[in-house]
């Protein structure tokens, strides 16, 4: 996450006593670290303990430690087995056979059984759930339809599909979706109302104040698998009795509470900060790419920019290199491959891509009958990346010849005027996708019935339809590697680099490691004095 802030220098004592009464005083009260709770910083409170339902990306976060599903994403993005011990897909690729663990048991102590994955499942189909991902597993409409789930004996579930899907695996693991987590049916009451979250994972619930804290307690009975930690699944041994989250606005005081030992981890630590904080020695620091996305986005309606060659000479006019380095303060390596760089399918023809020739460019211009005509690049200061991205754009592209104007937007407007396909060119953010597959399809379609999106050419839809139903790994490289080579021709957005997480945590915090998926992980955390 790109945060901004002031008060840079100030220490702890003098920094809280600049805070407003409902920060300094409410968030976190300064307490001797405990020597059984690891307190982790949240920059906003979570929505609510109904997984998948009212969320947003830090409940996600809490909730991914309370409930896990059948599978979930790995450090590459790639997907295996959780609850699953293993998964059997049919040969036409439209009956997926779980096979679940053993022994694993909720936190009431029952067994999981495969009577409790259908129960979840009818549970969050039905409309009245709200559940975030409904509608991407519809039966009549979803990306992926499924449509019946059976649990002919209690170890084995299986799904069956209306066609075959490569990301139906991807789509279940979606942290947003939080896992298509299994919770016991005692979650919910006999009226149907919310009673709490009863998961299998190796935290539970504890207590949730509100605008301050949220505890979660060790689960003493949890089942991890085997081996390393790896993504969201893997060894997820609880170490520590308690998970303390803290709620801190404010990036500063997150900062200076860890300085001072009274937070243990900031999971979204800035560029600036990392720099600043790695030389301490009172502080770890952990940085990961992740699978955000930071681009250039070109609309091909445009008049003006509706020219591939405007757009090919747009493109090389810019030292992306340079560009990466200066915003990330040479932290992050360009990326203008669409496949991410933690991905598994980044490879060598990912690796390719524009670079700056300003001779080329000039030829292009020429040829596109470019006369002068003003560019607007929409921009905004939320994001400071970004904005930064807009103004060393601006300035390449003028050094080129080519007139850029800066149109600098609050985030919620400019988010209005994507959603519209309203703009010439754009700088702008796309969160995390796991499977390339969804970052292909973030961008591309019809624009005439979605607007937002960037690049519509019916060869690469194809391409696209393909990598999104076929499962082996070598036809999906390839259809990937052609569909970067179209990209690069089509020039309707410049990737530039995929984010970073930081996380920063006090000399006694040993095992917290930062990952692409880009969510705290405290299990396999330890304290040591």
């Amino acid at each position: 996450m790109i945060r901004a802030f002031c008060l840079r220098r100030l220490t702890a004592a003098a920094l809280f006593a600049a805070l407003p009464p409902c920060v300094a005083a409410g968030a976190f009260p300064a307490q001797a670290a405990s020597p059984t709770t690891v307190s982790v910083s949240l920059n906003s409170d979570i929505r609510s303990l109904i997984p998948g339902k009212n969320r947003d990306d830090n409940t996600d976060a809490v909730m991914l430690h309370v409930v896990e599903g059948l599978v979930a994403y790995r450090d590459n993005g790639d997907v295996a087995p959780l609850l699953a011990e293993k998964i059997d897909p049919s040969a036409d690729g439209r009956t997926y056979t779980f096979t679940l663990r053993p022994g694993v048991r909720f936190h009431n102590g029952a067994t999981l059984t495969a009577q409790d994955v259908v129960w979840n499942w009818t549970r969050y189909m039905d409309p009245a759930s709200e559940w975030r991902c409904r509608p991407d597993f519809d039966p009549a409409k979803g990306k992926v339809r499924v449509t019946g789930v059976t649990a002919p004996d209690p170890r084995t579930v299986v799904f069956t599909l209306a066609e075959p899907s490569a990301l139906f695996l991807t789509t279940m693991a979606r942290t947003d979706c939080v896992m298509t987590g299994i919770m016991h049916p005692d979650s919910v009451k006999a009226d149907g109302s919310w009673a709490g979250a009863i998961g299998t994972g190796p935290f539970q619930l504890g207590d949730w104040k509100q605008g301050q804290s949220i505890t979660l307690k060790k689960f003493p009975g949890y089942s991890s698998l085997p081996g390393r930690m790896d993504g969201l699944t893997g060894d997820k041994t609880p170490l520590v009795e308690e998970v303390r989250f803290v709620i801190i606005p404010d990036a500063s005081a997150a900062k200076a509470a860890l300085l001072a030992g009274d937070i243990d981890v900031v999971p979204d630590l800035t560029n600036s900060d990392a720099l600043e904080l790695r030389e301490n020695p009172a502080v770890t620091i952990s940085m990961a790419q992740t699978m955000n996305m930071s681009a250039l986005l070109m609309q091909t309606t445009d008049p003006l920019l509706g020219n591939a060659k405007m757009r090919q000479a747009i493109a090389l006019a810019l030292d992306t290199e340079q560009m990466v380095t200066a915003v990330t303060q040479g932290l992050v390596t360009r990326n203008t491959s669409l496949v991410p760089t933690p991905s598994s399918y980044f490879g060598a023809v990912q690796k390719t891509g524009y670079t700056q020739n300003l001779k080329k460019a000039q030829a292009l211009l020429a040829e596109a009958g470019y006369k002068g005509q003003k560019i607007s690049l929409i921009t905004n200061k939320r994001y400071v990346a970004s904005f930064e991205l807009a103004v060393i754009t601006q300035a390449m592209l003028q050094a080129a010849g080519i007139a850029v104007d800066l149109e600098v937007l609050e985030w919620g407007t400019q988010l209005d005027r994507y959603s519209k396909g309203n703009y010439q060119m754009m700088s702008f953010i796309y969160s995390a996708r796991m499977d390339p597959a969804l970052s292909f399809e973030a961008v591309m379609g019809d624009k005439a019935t979605q607007p937002r999106k960037v690049w519509d050419n019916p060869k690469a839809q194809a391409l696209l339809s393909e990598a999104s139903t076929v499962s082996d790994p070598a036809r999906r490289q390839a259809l990937f590697d052609a569909l970067h080579a179209l990209q690069l021709d089509d020039a309707a957005l410049i990737p530039l680099y995929n984010g970073l997480e930081i996380a920063g945590t006090t000399k006694r915090i040993k095992g917290y490691k930062t990952w692409a998926g880009n969510k705290p992980r405290l299990w396999g955390v330890r304290i040591t004095n």
